[in-house]
């Protein structure tokens, strides 16, 4: 028994990138191919819905309020008065942004992956507060889970058909000595989204393998929390003391979703998180 409950019954096509909000007490999450950014308060269970215009892969804050958008064509701010301005451009027809993370010195690191996903067709970006982008990786197939040991020394990445958790020396600015950490074997699904506890365990949804599992900072596997959705696509900690696990699910593609596909799902009490950092735009 996973212990499990439903923190928002719905049916998103994708939802993604579960985010909690310290400054609001909520979490964030998106809806990619719905064009939707949702939050979510577990203490009211009030919701909130904001269109996007076009495909969003992530939905971080902000320091002075307010979100970071990867959208489609780049990166965008949203106000707290909910003014939208882009704060870099980067269209590339047959190109959409998929997950994005805020690292410890409070840039955000961007993918993105084409819709075919065709081999190499998808990037890894920096993004400081004034707009300088800075390409890390460019050829990624499924840019995917990013994410920061809690000394901030290493960097997690996964690009999803490697079916690979990779780590790397992080330095602030860049990454360097690339290898792999863990390998999902054939059958249990492709790594996507991640997490890192303040344990340095890394946490890794599991797309078409139902589950989320947690992986020691020596690659070891030591934890899997089997889930009622298939189509697991990432998770975060939230809720008081960040220890509660966050997980978003899809239901794109699937010719029988099961009832809850396209839910946020929550598994409480299972770890502690770290606190992650607001964007610094």
């Amino acid at each position: 028994m996973s212990g499990y409950e439903v923190a928002v019954e719905t049916r998103a096509e994708l939802g993604e990138g579960p985010t909690w909000d310290p400054a609001g007490a909520r979490l964030l999450w998106v809806d990619v191919l719905a064009s939707r950014v949702h939050t979510y308060d577990p203490a009211t269970g009030h919701r909130t819905v904001h269109a996007t215009g076009q495909h969003v892969g992530a939905a971080k804050p902000r320091v002075h309020g307010g979100l970071v958008l990867n959208l489609r064509d780049g990166v965008a701010l949203l106000d707290p008065d909910g003014a939208f301005r882009w704060l870099y451009r980067d269209p590339v027809p047959g190109r959409r942004a998929n997950d994005a993370a805020v690292a410890p010195d409070g840039a955000l690191w961007a993918g993105t992956m084409r819709y075919d996903e065709a081999p190499g067709g998808g990037t890894l970006t920096r993004l400081t507060g004034d707009g300088t982008a800075e390409p890390i990786l460019t050829d990624v197939t499924v840019s995917n889970g990013i994410g920061w040991s809690p000394d901030g020394t290493l960097m997690y990445y996964v690009d999803s058909p490697t079916r690979r958790i990779d780590v790397f020396d992080y330095d602030g600015d860049g990454v360097r000595d690339r290898r792999t950490l863990a390998v999902v074997e054939d059958g249990a699904g492709f790594p996507d989204g991640l997490t890192v506890d303040a344990a340095g365990c890394v946490w890794v949804a599991l797309w078409d393998g139902g589950a989320v599992r947690r992986y020691t900072p020596s690659g070891a596997l030591d934890r899997e929390i089997r889930l009622p959705a298939p189509r697991t696509t990432a998770c975060a900690f939230g809720g008081p003391g960040l220890t509660d696990l966050y997980v978003t699910t899809a239901r794109v593609g699937l010719t029988a979703p099961t009832p809850l596909s396209g839910s946020v799902l929550v598994v409480p009490g299972v770890g502690e998180g770290l606190p992650q950092p607001p964007f610094e735009g």
